[in-house]
């Protein structure tokens, strides 16, 4: 099945890279790019993508106002939205995150990982740098005491092997180091991520993530 995305970033040579990279996979095709999240919005209504890669300091509409626009209640069938900035900032990625970003990647991350961003948010899961993961999950952690009190009453929706899960999520293994770790194939680990999800609820696993640390489930450990 062939991944179908849109570009929004308004540098032209930033755009023209990033369709270099991904249009060298065979499962990726680049349908439309944007200069400006207006024109995102525009045409992510026009072209449908399964995921919209998405600058977030653009004119006209900034990639957080477009994201909101996009993944509002209500659209039907709204993209993935993965966002690629420059700015390592904790604030833009709290408020993309919170806003139902499907990952969200530093550009100077690499093209492996870019590609790796994008299958994962085809496939309904999140990505989000390294650089940035432990840093974000910590200060959740960190400045969440009265949150860890309310959601510790929601560990006992969860099954024993469901929050060993949790745990190996929150600490940013794949669904294939997870399935060596708990001795259980990747098919397994993907439907007890579901459950999870469900039971918390969790959009993906970059909240079922922050959920482990603001509930204080990794001090337990």
């Amino acid at each position: 099945m062939t991944i179908r995305v849109l570009i929004a970033d308004d540098q032209a040579m930033v755009r023209a890279g990033l369709s270099m990279i991904l249009a060298a996979e065979d499962d990726i095709d680049v349908v439309a790019e944007a200069a400006d999240g207006l024109q995102a919005v525009e045409l992510a209504r026009r072209h449908t993508p399964d995921v919209v890669l998405m600058d977030i300091r653009m004119p006209r509409l900034d990639g957080l106002d477009a994201l909101r626009r996009l993944v509002r209640p209500g659209t039907v069938n709204p993209p993935k939205v993965v966002i690629a900035t420059t700015f390592d900032d904790d604030e833009y990625v709290h408020r993309a995150l919170a806003d139902g970003a499907c990952g969200f990647l530093i550009k100077d991350s690499g093209p492996a990982l870019l590609v790796e961003a994008i299958r994962a948010a085809a496939s309904g899961e999140a990505l989000v740098s390294p650089s940035i993961t432990v840093r974000l999950l910590r200060q959740l952690h960190g400045n969440t005491t009265a949150a860890s009190v309310r959601h510790r009453s929601r560990h006992s929706a969860l099954s024993a092997r469901e929050l060993d899960l949790v745990r190996l999520v929150a600490r940013g293994l794949t669904n294939a180091e997870i399935a060596a770790e708990l001795s259980i194939s990747v098919g397994t680990v993907k439907t007890h991520l579901g459950n999870v999800q469900t039971k918390l609820p969790a959009r993906n696993r970059v909240e079922i993530a922050a959920w482990a640390w603001e509930s204080g489930l990794l001090d337990r450990t």
